[in-house]
């Protein structure tokens, strides 16, 4: 096999590993029982899935300023996924959204609890 032929099937299955793992979160959208699992697949899938993808770009289509431009795309991508999938769990959590019952421990039911026998 040639240069060529080699980078394009391993940029070309980095492509296809990425999707597939942004479509199982898309699946857990619809099967997962709470939002906060929810959250979780999709924080995880979007870091995993659309790293990948990028990396798979960059293989594609080399040149140090794509690979400059991707290493930066997933540092931004890895940052904001992790922080927006916290913000929107614990905005959930605030705004009333309940946990399964199988979720142990409620941590924050259990700050909650504490900080309300400190006040006067």
């Amino acid at each position: 096999m040639s240069g060529d032929m080699v980078t394009t099937v391993v940029g070309s299955a980095l492509l296809i590993l990425g999707a597939a793992i942004i479509a199982s979160a898309a699946v857990g959208l619809l099967k997962l029982p709470d939002v906060y699992t929810r959250t979780s697949a999709i924080g995880t899938a979007a870091g995993l899935g659309v790293s990948l993808m990028i990396v798979g770009v960059v293989v594609l289509d080399f040149s140090t300023l794509n690979l400059i431009k991707g290493i930066f795309a997933i540092i931004a991508q890895l940052l904001t996924s992790a922080i927006g999938s916290f913000v929107l769990a614990r905005a959930s959590y605030m705004s009333g959204s309940k946990p399964v019952d199988t979720t142990v421990p409620d941590e924050l039911a259990e700050q909650a609890t504490a900080e309300g026998s400190k006040s006067p």
